[in-house]
């Protein structure tokens, strides 16, 4: 694995030990950011389930200006660091140790929102839906963000999921590519034009 495009363009990337993380491979990844990209100027991306990194690195490398890593795996986190190191990215990012479900907790209560979401769950779990309700919930995402969700082909998530639309999707094999926007519930009192009077709460 290397990183594809941008600053850290060609430097290599390590694999998280053992049998229990599947990256991302690079014709896979680099067919994913032509879709969202490919290139960015600043923002901020939550790699969620990171394994090596290599999705949130490669959103680096391309322009984004900070990165939020978060695995439950130690060897992930080690990883994760290497590959940061590695492609001297580590001074624009955060790695943590944590559920997934925990670290959004978290990182809503930091007052934290991203601009671009990885979501690469184990195959096992089926509830990527789910936990992209809750970034919403918890005000974790910037107006039409894109939720970037990597499964296996033979599960189909919905094409809308409240608070978002399917924009694209790509089977790449036994991977499916779904990318999704956010879309901001707009205040009733915005969508109709009226003006909010302060005053009128007292």
């Amino acid at each position: 694995m290397r990183v594809i495009s941008g600053s850290a363009k060609g430097r290599p990337l390590k694999s998280v030990p053992g049998n229990g993380t599947r990256p991302t491979t690079d014709k896979v990844k680099e067919a994913l950011f032509s879709m969202i990209g490919p290139y960015f100027e600043g923002g901020t991306v939550l790699d969620l389930y990171a394994g090596t990194g290599g999705l949130g690195i490669e959103a680096l490398s391309r322009g984004m200006e900070a990165a939020v890593f978060v695995d439950m795996e130690q060897k992930a986190i080690d990883t994760v660091r290497a590959n940061l190191k590695a492609a001297r990215l580590e001074a624009q990012a955060e790695v943590y140790r944590n559920d997934a479900g925990r670290a959004l907790g978290a990182l809503g209560k930091r007052g934290r929102a991203f601009d671009l979401v990885f979501l690469d769950p184990p195959y096992r779990m089926k509830h990527a839906d789910e936990l992209m309700v809750t970034l919403a919930d918890k005000l974790l995402l910037n107006p039409d963000a894109v939720i970037v969700l990597e499964h296996e082909s033979g599960y189909t998530y919905p094409e809308d999921i409240p608070g978002f639309v399917r924009t694209k999707q790509s089977v790449y094999g036994e991977v499916t590519i779904s990318i999704y926007r956010y879309e901001a519930a707009v205040p009733e009192a915005a969508a109709s034009g009226k003006e909010v009077n302060d005053e009128s709460a007292n």
